[in-house]
């Protein structure tokens, strides 16, 4: 279910198809993916280029 930074641009086929997978999960599970994708992707945003003018 990684998303990692590495692998490109999260696309939106590629972050529903990992939304689906989690929802199937039972819920300790389900809070438990949700938080890690949580993680990836405030990782890709702090990664990403950053406004230097604001």
């Amino acid at each position: 279910m990684s998303m990692d930074a590495a692998d490109g641009p999260v696309r939106r086929e590629d972050l529903l198809s990992t939304l689906e997978v989690i929802e199937d999960q039972p819920l300790a599970e389900r809070a438990a993916a949700y938080a890690l994708l949580h993680d990836e992707l405030a990782k890709r945003l702090e990664s990403g280029p950053r406004d230097t003018h604001a």
